[in-house]
């Protein structure tokens, strides 16, 4: 399996990159890990919808140029479908025998993800209804896309 993640903003926070560096290590096992990171576009301050609007196709834009035609691509939206870790689990591996084995994950940026993004997305999932910071967002996938590859492989860690 292929695994292409793409966030919109760069990790600062020194234990934010450590995390990602140790899922990174773990995923290996299992998958082939490419991490994108897209440049948040600057807000203005008291920006307007359309101004937010404009930002979201900026960096939407900046996203699609990064996938293939061929990619599988899976948006994370709070209207997402929500998934136990099982059952997540149970979707990557149907992912892998319908040949869908170089899959693309999304993090959009702190505005959501822009219309174009979610026009081509072939799924989305939802981490639930709460709002978290988008870097531990990334964090989180990593955590769940190394646990979906153990309860695959029926390895004790996801107990």
């Amino acid at each position: 399996m292929k695994i292409t993640l793409i966030t919109v903003g760069k990790l600062k926070e020194k234990h934010w990159k450590q995390a990602v560096e140790e899922y990174k290590k773990r995923i290996s096992g299992y998958a082939k890990l490419e991490l994108v990171e897209i440049p948040d576009e600057k807000e203005p301050n008291n920006a307007s919808k359309k101004d937010i609007d404009i930002i979201k196709e900026k960096e939407a834009q900046k996203i699609l140029g990064k996938i293939k035609d061929t990619q599988y691509v899976v948006t994370l939206e709070i209207k997402g479908k929500a998934y136990s870790s099982e059952s997540l689990a149970e979707e990557y591996q149907k992912w892998m025998n319908t040949g869908k084995s170089d899959v693309v994950f999304i993090i959009g940026g702190s505005n959501g993800i822009g219309e174009s993004v979610k026009k081509r997305s072939n799924q989305e999932i939802s981490f639930g209804s709460l709002t978290y910071p988008h870097q531990m967002m990334k964090v989180m996938l990593l955590e769940q896309i190394f646990r979906v590859n153990k309860i695959i492989k029926n390895e004790a860690y996801h107990r």
